[in-house]
């Protein structure tokens, strides 16, 4: 079975986020970069699929060379290797093309990663995949077992959880609790830097959207303290202030 996980390469949820140029560049100086959580889910039940049906899984990422410990990261957690596609990942169908002219014609059973990414939270890349290669896309997949041909999933839905089953190739995006984060050992840590890392020019450098401007949330107010007994004062000040009454 041949596997692949498309990575994400994002700033950890606990960096401090800003921006330069008058807002219209990220700022990365200080902050510490990670596999993006979501895509850290597929990944690790890729190695748990690998492990009971054997085969094989490559890793993919769309970015510059600043992205690669992060390929190497997944490579450590059990990633047989990597292809980077050497371009800047802004665009959601820019990075979908990507994916998808990797992905053609290589036999893939499975095509894998998060339900989104958490920089840019569009959600929307494993759709436009799964059309760009003209075969079925299910998101967000909590739950994957394979059996033969087929896979048997259960995605999320409003109100509740949906079963299907989907005949192989296709898209999933990937979201907890389908696996536990795997962490690399000293050993994986050892053999992904050997681990074949391909780089690769993007097929079509045409993006669709333009960033004009970043902007942070506005700062939060001053917090108002009122008397436990005082019911009256708290009613007004939810109906007049914070006008959520």
């Amino acid at each position: 079975m041949k596997i692949l996980v498309c990575i994400t390469h994002v700033p950890d949820t606990t960096s401090r986020i800003s921006f330069t140029d008058n807002n219209t560049k990220f700022d990365s100086n200080g902050v510490q970069f990670i596999i993006g959580p979501y895509d850290d889910y597929a990944l690790a039940r890729a190695v748990e699929l690998k492990e009971a049906h054997g085969g094989s899984i490559t890793v993919l990422n769309v970015g510059g060379s600043e992205t690669e410990p992060t390929i190497r990261k997944a490579l450590a957690i059990g990633a047989d290797d990597a292809i980077r596609v050497n371009a800047d990942p802004v665009d959601s169908l820019f990075v979908a093309k990507q994916i998808a002219e990797v992905a053609r014609d290589k036999g893939y059973d499975l095509i894998l990663m998060g339900r989104e990414s958490i920089d840019f939270n569009g959600g929307m890349v494993h759709g436009m995949v799964g059309e760009l290669l003209g075969i079925p896309s299910i998101s967000p997949v909590m739950t994957l077992d394979i059996d033969g041909d087929q896979a048997h999933m259960a995605r999320e839905i409003e109100g509740g959880k949906e079963k299907l089953t989907v005949k192989m190739p296709f898209v999933a995006g990937c979201q907890e609790p389908i696996a536990e984060w795997k962490i690399p050992n000293m050993r994986g840590i050892m053999s992904a830097r050997t681990k074949p890392l391909n780089v690769v020019e993007p097929a079509d450098d045409e993006k669709g959207t333009t960033l004009k401007q970043f902007e942070l949330p506005p700062a939060k107010g001053s917090v108002k303290m009122i008397d436990a007994d005082n019911v009256g004062e708290l009613v007004q000040l939810l109906k007049n202030e914070a006008k959520v009454l």
